[in-house]
């Protein structure tokens, strides 16, 4: 039992491919790994919290929160796996989710083929109803037509019901309507209106995300519910709350209404991980680095702060390729997110060129290694060929790898059909995603307007430090620090996220026409709705309000953010939101454009609970270099050859310790490989800082 009485919290990351715990008793922390259960994934959280429970010497009783994220709406959109769902619109715009945005995202491909919509056509159903752009009715629907429409809800047996209508986000009051008669009618039936998941213009965006929410609803929720039904009856009726995609932690009623905002949810909280991590050490810029089992996530921190966005894509189909996905409009955390992880499996392509993702091997069965049945070659494997995992120490040694199944997979799949050695294909993998992944955070880094170099880099994540060094020599880093925890980073990042809701509307207005009074009553109307939903957290006390216009000039296509500090807005104020318009322009563009005016085109306002207080960590100087526990060849892809790399277990270091590449520094849930050129310090918090020796010029923490 808990006789200090500390403050038992809980953070549970359901990945692809692991579920990761972290369990936090006062300043001690205890995590592990343990494979996703996709059939019964709060099993999986249930081993776990066992696990981390004994580490501690606690019961289920103990714990007083849990904090959780999760991929399981993620992967029901990938895999098209949710609920039998119907969409009801406006007549004559039946076909808006399959016509898409008719934008060509690889111009040059003549057989492209556009990723199939939500919702078949013949789920999709019409109302005759019309709301103009100002929220006026112009044609109100039908009582009979409202009935006949049900009837052919209830004949075709839909789980789940979107409704998005056009302009609803200026007037739902037609969504409502049919709402109100599908639940008088079919009770049990779930029900998503857009102008409540996402009241935002662009039809397209708003009735996909709408569609989004309602294909995993059911999902979601049916697994919320047992998920708190099996804590119970393992004697932890401890509230369960949910981080969300902006960010912030919502609770559990909220995530089951809104499941579409749980997307990004583990993503997220590691971006919240490497803000406080960077906050601890002063880092302004800092690029987060994320490699899990399934994916992997970049994402830039700047002040302390991760870039933030209003609309996303799941499940990118071409390559990658902006466009080539599926839009959601939600507050999320800014990041680029590739299918490049341990489990991602490697091809030969039609060129005889390795290839290596997205399709991954889970946890089920997993890469060829794992000795589950998996045939084809991963990541995972090639990085057992390369010496840099221990098969007979992998997950603290309870998980035992085979570096026959692993040799058997690389060769008959990449080594024989290229006609290289297994040594060479193993590292034809690694090369192969090491580049995906430093070119993908190049160009995120380069659509903001940043050289990645002058960034430091946090990983975390199962992979992350096992390929942070070589990224960094690929992408011109020359420092990057690896944090106690960082095997279960997303997990530890939900612990120090505040609780917070992100309220984004449409509110169309042209600076010459502004309305003082309209704007005021609509910022009023959505900050009330964010407190109310940020309240529903652990923290009760009253919400810092943030608040951001999305603005462009007029004719332009597209907005940026705007943030707006708190005030009551007169008439005569329109040359001050031109000035905060511009000045962020400027950052963005180079230069402003004159004689235009200028469009608020929506608002976002933001609810978040007061930050936890950081610590800051002072740097340690290197004090003394030490001797490895044992020795072992690990492939050192700069050099392109094997070389005997020192081994150290990461819990015996201490501050001031100094370990000289080529390392591998070892703990449970990772593994930290140290590239020939580099060398880490231990920091008083037990963080690595890993800074090259040559080739860049030295930075100090």
């Amino acid at each position: 039992m808990n006789s200090k009485k500390q403050a038992v919290r809980v953070g549970v990351d359901i990945g692809g491919t692991f579920t990761d715990v972290a369990l936090e008793v006062g300043s001690e922390l205890h995590s592990t790994k343990v494979l996703t259960d996709y059939t019964a994934p709060e099993r999986a959280i249930l081993t776990g919290l066992k696990q981390v429970l004994e580490k501690a010497s606690l019961q289920f009783s103990d714990i007083e929160v849990i904090i959780h994220g999760t991929t399981l709406a993620t992967n029901s959109l990938i895999m098209r796996d949710g609920a039998r769902t119907a969409l009801i619109t406006t007549e004559g715009f039946r076909d808006v989710i399959e016509m898409r945005t008719e934008n060509r995202f690889e111009q040059y491909d003549l057989n492209i083929q556009l990723p199939p919509a939500l919702v078949e056509r013949h789920d999709r159903h019409v109302l005759k109803e019309r709301i103009d752009v100002n929220g006026n009715v112009l044609i109100k629907p039908a009582a009979e037509d409202i009935e006949n429409l049900i009837d052919l809800i209830e004949e075709g047996d839909y789980e789940s019901v979107a409704i998005g209508f056009l302009h609803s986000y200026a007037n739902g009051s037609h969504e409502s309507l049919v709402r109100e008669a599908l639940q008088k009618r079919l009770p049990g039936i779930s029900i998503s209106v857009s102008s409540e998941v996402s009241p935002q213009i662009r039809e397209y965006e708003r009735f996909n995300t709408v569609c989004a929410n309602a294909y995993v609803k059911p999902l979601i929720k049916s697994y919320l519910d047992r998920l708190s039904d099996a804590l119970k009856e393992s004697g932890a009726p401890c509230p369960i709350f949910m981080m969300h995609s902006g960010g912030g932690i919502i609770s559990v009623d909220i995530a089951a209404e809104f499941p579409v905002r749980l997307v990004e949810s583990g993503p997220a909280g590691g971006a919240i991980f490497a803000a406080y991590i960077a906050e601890r050490y002063g880092l302004n810029s800092v690029v987060s680095f994320d490699m899990g089992g399934t994916t992997a996530k970049i994402c830039l921190i700047e002040d302390y702060v991760p870039k933030t966005a209003k609309t996303f894509e799941v499940a990118r189909t071409y390559r990658y390729k902006k466009g080539s996905g599926m839009p959601i409009s939600i507050p999320v955390v800014e990041m680029v997110e590739i299918g490049a992880g341990g489990g991602s499996i490697s091809s030969v392509d039609g060129m005889r060129q390795i290839r290596v993702g997205p399709r991954s091997a889970g946890s089920e069965p997993g890469p060829a290694c794992y000795q589950r049945g998996g045939e084809h070659p991963t990541v995972t494997d090639a990085n057992v060929l390369l010496g840099r995992l221990d098969p007979d120490n992998f997950a603290g040694g309870d998980m035992r790898l085979s570096s026959a199944l692993a040799q058997a997979a690389v060769e008959d799949k990449i080594a024989t059909p290229l006609g290289l050695s297994v040594d060479d294909a193993a590292y034809g993998i690694i090369e192969v995603v090491d580049e995906s992944m430093s070119n993908a955070g190049r160009v995120h880094a380069v659509e903001s307007g940043h050289d990645i170099s002058n960034f430091a880099m946090i990983t975390f994540g199962g992979g992350g430090p096992v390929h942070a060094g070589r990224l960094c020599e690929k992408m011109g880093i020359d420092r990057y620090l690896v944090p106690p925890g960082a095997g279960v980073g997303s997990a530890i990042g939900f612990l120090r996220a505040p609780f917070g809701f992100e309220s984004v509307r449409s509110g169309f207005m042209r600076l010459s026409q502004f309305d003082a009074t309209a704007v005021n009553e609509l910022i009023s109307d959505m900050s009330n709705e964010a407190v109310s939903f940020a309240k529903q957290g652990l923290d009760k006390s009253n919400p810092t309000i943030e608040r951001t216009a999305h603005m462009r000039y007029a004719g332009q296509g597209w907005e940026i953010p705007v943030v707006i500090p708190e005030r009551t807005f007169t008439q005569n104020d329109t040359n001050y939101l031109r000035e905060l318009f511009e000045t962020v322009y400027v950052r963005f563009f180079g230069r402003a454009i004159d004689r235009l005016d200028v469009e608020i085109v929506s608002w976002s306002i933001k609810a978040v609970s007061a930050r936890q207080k950081v610590t800051p960590s002072v740097p340690v100087a290197k004090t003394r270099t030490i001797k490895p526990q044992s020795k072992r060849k690990i492939f050192e892809a700069r050099d392109q050859v094997f070389v005997e790399a020192g081994v150290y277990d990461r819990d015996t270091l201490e501050s001031g310790d100094v370990i000289t590449g080529p390392a591998v520094i070892v703990e449970r849930e990772t593994a930290t490989i140290l590239p020939a050129t580099f060398d880490a310090t231990v920091q008083t918090d037990r963080c690595l800082f890993v800074q090259a020796r040559v080739n860049t010029p030295s930075k100090e923490l």
